[in-house]
């Protein structure tokens, strides 16, 4: 799992080559989600809080 960036407990990782569209996982404690890069939409469940950072860093 190659990680990319690490921050209050979350971990932001990314596959080489995996499926489109664009995307990184994240992963909170047993909770994680795919966030896709360009629209934030998320698949997957994880708390407000945590959510709200990973936006935040997904941001340009």
């Amino acid at each position: 799992m190659p990680i990319i960036s690490r921050f209050f407990g979350i971990i932001i990782y990314m596959f080489w080559r995996d499926h489109q569209p664009p995307h990184f996982h994240a992963r909170y404690g047993d909770e994680e989600i795919i966030v896709e890069i360009d629209t934030g939409k998320v698949t997957g469940d994880i708390t407000q809080r945590a959510l709200n950072m990973i936006q935040e860093w997904r941001k340009p």
